[in-house]
């Protein structure tokens, strides 16, 4: 069996050469030669899966690695009788980490007590639903907007949108569609900016496309808006980069990078690759996970709460770096930076998640052990 995969999907020679001959290339470069003779394709979300691709094609399975899925026609592979499968959840709680991180930074910016403001969260599936759980950690009003899930459940607690136009933050974690009643394309247009409270603080790591970047623009020159944290863009790789330069923190469409994400995508991809071939899998993800890279942290309670817990997730992960190394995209030519952009997500260091670090607090305070706990550190004691 012949196995074309995207080199960016880690250790997927590894785990994949057990099952086929594997070939990996990067997944801009995938294109109907390079796929003609493959079994099996495996992709993540830059490479977009079609008839342009496939048409003429032996790919008989395509799975992403991804949670994601506007990069793929699902229908032309139903059509086709090609199998398909994808990695729902997989990197949902390393996004979520992200949107914690990114608050704590702008409520140190902005000398903001997290525990006083409320937050929007549209879209409240896999990613949404851990935002809400560490955000009410955090001790923020949660409120959540999700329609298809409001009439699939019926439950009070998925909101209209225009209730959570008076929130502090707004965080956007919905897919990319663009037709239908929940069509999300250029949801946060003109209209949507204009409906929010002032000085409210706007995120986005869902997908590019669901924010209309000029509408965005406007709202950042009107003074609308306290703060902007972007992690996904239209037109990536060759995002806005005068947006780049408005926005408080910008990272380069790597929330869900953990390595705890990436290789659960991995795994729910390679489970679904055996599954359709009648094979035993052979590996897990204990096969792929290293050590903690700080398996333990001595964390002092003293001093102000938010900046403890600040303090804590930095050590873990540093968004502030992320944000560096996607502005020195702005000192590349033009032509330069959709390349850079990419390598970004390329050679990304190793990010592990929260939970894979115990801490030792140095003093006892339950309230902050509660909070650590809350937004995802694993044991948390006193000494």
């Amino acid at each position: 069996m012949r196995i074309v995969a995207d080199a960016n999907i880690p250790f997927v020679e590894e785990c994949f050469s057990s099952i086929g001959d594997v070939r990996a290339v990067s997944g801009r470069e995938m294109t109907p030669e390079v796929v003609a003779d493959a079994d099996v394709l495996l992709v993540r979300s830059v490479t977009p899966v079609g008839p342009e691709l496939l048409d003429g094609s032996r790919v008989r399975f395509v799975a992403t690695a991804t949670i994601g899925l506007d990069h793929v026609d699902t229908e032309y592979l139903g059509r086709m009788s090609i199998g398909f499968a994808s990695a729902p959840g997989s990197n949902a709680n390393s996004a979520a980490e992200y949107v914690i991180a990114a608050l704590l930074e702008v409520a140190q910016k902005y000398d903001v007590d997290l525990a006083a403001k409320s937050i929007g969260i549209i879209g409240a599936g896999n990613v949404g639903g851990r935002v809400a759980l560490k955000a009410e950690a955090l001790g923020m009003g949660v409120y959540l907007n999700d329609p298809p899930l409001e009439r699939q459940t019926g439950d009070s607690k998925y909101r209209p949108l225009e209730e959570l136009f008076d929130c502090d933050f707004i965080t956007l974690h919905t897919p990319l569609t663009f037709e239908g009643p929940d069509k999300t394309y250029h949801l946060a247009d003109e209209a949507f900016f204009e409906s929010l409270k002032e000085r409210c603080v706007f995120l986005n790591a869902s997908r590019g496309g669901v924010v209309d970047s000029g509408a965005l623009k406007a709202a950042i020159r009107s003074g609308r808006l306290r703060a902007v944290v972007l992690d996904v863009w239209e037109n990536e790789p060759n995002i806005d980069g005068a947006l780049l330069e408005m926005v408080d923190i910008g990272t380069p469409h790597i929330a869900g990078y953990s390595l705890d994400g990436k290789v659960a995508g991995m795994m729910m991809v390679y489970g679904a690759v055996c599954g359709h071939c009648g094979i035993e899998p052979r590996f897990t993800a204990a096969d792929f996970l290293p050590e903690a890279i700080i398996p333990e942290l001595r964390v002092d309670p003293h001093g102000v709460e938010q900046d403890v817990l600040l303090g804590a997730v930095q050590r873990i992960y540093d968004i502030r770096r992320d944000d560096v190394r996607l502005r020195w995209m702005l000192e590349k030519a033009p032509y330069k930076r959709g390349r850079f952009f990419d390598n970004l997500r390329k050679s990304y260091p190793v990010r592990r998640e929260l939970h894979n670090t115990r801490v030792v607090l140095t003093a006892g305070n339950e309230v902050v052990a509660g909070k650590l706990r809350g937004i995802g550190f694993g044991e948390v004691t006193s000494r």
